[in-house]
């Protein structure tokens, strides 16, 4: 078992009123939760730097002008018209 550290973090009224609901409800001391909350914290980070999608845009000037002012119905015949869709 590893060894412990004692520290003092400051939190909003808020955050802590909420975490001690969730903590009573769940049954377990706040030092449980914050535990919890601190991996799934760390574990999202590690996770962030595995795959990063690149950003893609487009230039234009918005929807052509035989799209502007249809409903979804249409769109979608005039996105995939002539593939079989």
């Amino acid at each position: 078992m590893g060894t412990h550290m004692k520290t003092t973090i400051e939190l909003s009224d808020a955050l802590l009123a909420e975490a001690k609901e969730v903590a009573a409800r769940e049954g377990v001391t706040m030092r449980t939760l914050i535990e919890q909350g601190l991996r799934y914290a760390l574990t999202q980070h590690a996770q962030r730097g595995q795959f990063r999608l690149r950003k893609a845009t487009f230039k234009g000037r918005g929807l052509s002008a035989t799209a502007q002012g249809v409903g979804w119905d249409q769109l979608r015949e005039q996105a995939y018209a002539g593939r079989g869709g």
